[in-house]
């Protein structure tokens, strides 16, 4: 396994609250631009209040970032500003049993750990991953529709069928 590109640990076994500020270097935002197939990332932020509740450590804060995707359909550059609110909760790794594991909702929003650390920045890069729209669209993309003879969904499938058949009257 490969080092996380975006990696700012914290040792457990001297774990202060507070809140921690969090910035990629050049090198790291183009290691996760091409991690993410992302034209670049000018810039990756995160504030993160952490919290102990027992062995679990609470997260929470802001992502701040500005990249540079491509167009879904066009494949220009699209400038997109990022703003999400971060919640983490890092938790101690459970044993694998062999039988059925059944998950309640709040175990979805956990991330577990084993050893003495956890890696924050890990944390808020897959949160920026998330945050990122695969599907954006620049303001050429229905001209590019259009040059590629490409169908809007409203004229296609069966709807599109019966608005041919409405046109034909």
């Amino acid at each position: 396994m490969t080092d996380p590109e975006f990696s700012r640990p914290i040792d457990l076994r001297h774990f202060a609250e507070g809140t921690l500020e969090l910035e990629a270097t050049e090198q790291e935002r183009k290691a996760l631009a091409r991690r993410f197939g992302l034209v670049s990332i000018g810039s990756i932020q995160a504030t993160l209040a952490l919290q102990a509740d027992g062995e679990a450590i609470d997260g929470k804060g802001r992502l701040k970032a500005a990249i540079v995707q491509s167009c879904a359909i066009s494949g220009e550059d699209l400038s997109v500003t990022i703003d999400e609110p971060l919640t983490f909760r890092f938790v101690p790794e459970a044993p694998i049993d062999e039988e059925e594991l059944e998950l309640e909702a709040g175990d979805l929003d956990e991330i577990p750990y084993s050893g003495q650390s956890i890696d924050l920045g890990e944390a808020v890069a897959q949160s920026l991953a998330l945050a990122i729209d695969p599907y954006a669209t620049g303001p050429n993309a229905d001209r590019a529709r259009k040059e590629a003879g490409l169908l809007d969904e409203a004229s296609s499938g069966p709807f599109g069928a019966l608005a041919a058949l409405k046109k034909s009257d």
